[in-house]
C-alpha cells in the first residue's frame, strides 16, 4: 500500500493533540492503514465508522491471541502476568467469553445499577466540599480518580483503606503492561495484587458477603471459574472500569469548557443532560482504539488482504468523528439525535459496564455544573497533556478554578 505523505507514529506522546486530524485524512485516503506495532508485528488500522462496526462483529476478527501461537510458543507456560491480565472476557472468544460474561453480568442488573446512585452522589459530593474554598481543583485526581475508584471498589467489595492501593495498581498495569521497559514492575505488581486478592477471596469464602467478590468465590468453588480467571476477572473490572471512566468525566469536561455555548445551553437546559451525556462520549471516546482483534484467516478488505493471525485495530474515536456517519462530527452539540456513537464498542464485547459509566455521567457531570457556577480552565487547551496510551484518550491533570 502506497502510504503517501502519511507516515504516523501512532505511539508518539504527540500523537494524541494531532489524532482526530489524522484520523481525517485515514478516513478519506486510507481507510485500512498498515503499521508496526512495538513487538514488531503487523496490524491495520480502521478507522471508518461501518468498517469499525464490521471488524467488531465479524466473528473471523478474534480476541484470544493465543490461536495463533505456534506449537512451540504454545507448550511454553505463560507468565504470571500474562494469565492475570488475559484469562477474561474481553480476551478470549465464544464460547468461553459466553460463559465468563454470564458471570460477570450479576453484577449489572438494572436494580443493582440503580442502587448505585446515591453512593455515586454522596462521593460526587464529598469531593467538591473538599476543594469549595480553594477555588480550584485538577479534575482528574481531585474528582474523576476518586469516584471512578470508588464505585468499582465498592461493587467488587474492597475495603476503604485499600482503594488507593487499587488505584496504583491500576494506573501500573495500564501503563507498563505494553512497555518492555517496565516488565519487572508489571510482574512485581502483578505479584502483589494476586497476594492481596487471595487474602480477599479466602476472607470471603469464611465469611460471605454481599458484593462481587463474594459472588465470584462462590461461582469459582462451583467449578464456574478457574484461578487465574478470577484474578482476571477482577483485573478487567478493577482496570476497564476504572480508567473509562475517568476518561469519560475529565474528557466531557474539557469538551464543554472548549464549548462553552454548549455549556451554558446545558446549563440552563439541564433536561438535555441524556443526550448531552451521549453526545460527550461521541466527541472524546474514553476508549481510542478497540482491543487487538486477530484475523482467523486471510481476509480481503478494500485492495488488502490481511493476513492470518494479523492483528486488527478499530479505532472507535475516529469511527465517532466519521462525516459519513455524523453531520458536522467535529462540532460538539448537546441535542444532536440520533447518536450512534460506539464509546462502549459493539458487539459480543460491548461493555458490559456501560449501564453505570453512563448513571456516573449523569450524576457527576449536573452536579459539577450545579455546584461551581463559574467553572474554567487554569491552563491553555494547547497546553493539556494526553496520557501516552494508545487504547485510551485521557488527559494527565485537567486543572480548573470555579470562584
Amino acid at each position: 500500500m502506497d502510504k503517501g505523505d502519511l507516515l504516523i507514529d501512532f505511539f508518539s506522546s504527540e500523537f494524541k493533540t494531532q489524532a482526530h486530524a489524522i484520523y481525517a485524512k485515514l478516513r478519506e485516503q486510507h481507510p485500512i492503514y498498515p503499521i508496526t506495532m512495538p513487538n514488531g508485528k503487523t496490524a491495520w488500522v480502521v478507522t471508518r465508522y461501518d468498517d469499525v462496526i464490521k471488524v467488531l462483529k465479524d466473528q473471523r476478527f478474534l480476541r484470544d491471541s493465543t490461536k495463533f501461537h505456534s506449537a512451540k510458543n504454545r507448550d511454553i507456560a505463560p507468565s504470571l502476568e500474562r494469565r492475570v491480565l488475559l484469562t477474561n472476557m474481553l480476551s478470549s472468544d465464544p464460547p468461553d467469553h459466553t460463559r465468563l460474561r454470564s458471570i460477570v453480568q450479576k453484577a449489572f442488573t438494572p436494580r443493582i445499577v440503580a442502587e448505585l446512585h446515591g453512593r455515586i452522589q454522596k462521593v460526587a459530593d464529598a469531593q467538591i466540599d473538599r476543594v469549595l474554598e480553594q477555588g480550584e481543583m485538577d479534575v482528574i485526581q481531585d474528582f474523576a480518580i476518586p469516584i471512578s475508584i470508588h464505585v468499582i471498589c465498592e461493587t467488587l467489595g474492597i475495603w476503604d483503606k485499600d482503594h488507593k492501593l487499587f488505584r496504583e495498581w491500576s494506573q501500573t498495569f495500564n501503563e507498563a503492561s505494553n512497555d518492555p521497559e517496565k516488565m519487572e514492575l508489571l510482574r512485581s505488581t502483578t505479584l502483589a495484587y494476586v497476594s492481596y486478592m487471595k487474602e480477599q477471596f479466602e476472607f470471603r469464602k469464611r465469611n460471605p458477603q454481599k458484593d462481587l467478590l463474594t459472588e465470584l468465590v462462590q461461582v469459582k468453588d462451583g467449578d464456574g471459574l478457574t484461578e487465574d480467571e478470577l484474578y482476571s476477572m477482577v483485573f478487567l473490572l478493577l482496570s476497564a472500569g476504572h480508567e473509562t471512566t475517568v476518561n469519560m468525566i475529565g474528557n466531557g469536561v474539557l469538551a464543554l469548557l472548549e464549548n462553552p455555548q454548549q455549556l451554558s445551553l446545558l446549563r440552563t437546559k439541564p433536561a438535555l443532560m441524556d443526550t448531552a451525556l451521549e453526545e460527550l462520549l461521541r466527541y472524546y471516546s474514553p476508549a481510542e482504539v478497540g482491543t487487538n482483534r486477530y484475523a482467523a484467516e486471510d481476509i480481503s478488505f478494500y485492495e488488502v488482504t490481511i493476513k492470518k493471525g494479523d492483528i486488527v485495530l478499530a479505532v472507535l474515536a475516529s469511527a465517532n468523528r466519521d462525516e459519513r456517519k455524523f453531520p458536522y462530527p467535529d462540532q460538539l452539540d448537546i441535542t444532536r439525535k440520533p447518536n450512534h456513537h460506539i464509546a462502549f464498542g459493539y458487539g459480543i464485547h460491548y461493555c458490559i459496564g456501560a449501564p453505570v459509566a453512563r448513571l456516573e455521567g449523569k450524576i457527576v457531570f449536573p452536579t459539577l455544573l450545579k455546584r461551581l457556577s463559574n467553572i474554567q480552565l487554569q491552563e491553555k487547551i494547547e497546553k493539556l497533556e494526553w496520557n501516552n496510551t494508545f487504547i485510551m484518550r485521557g488527559l494527565r491533570s485537567l486543572p480548573v478554578s470555579f470562584l
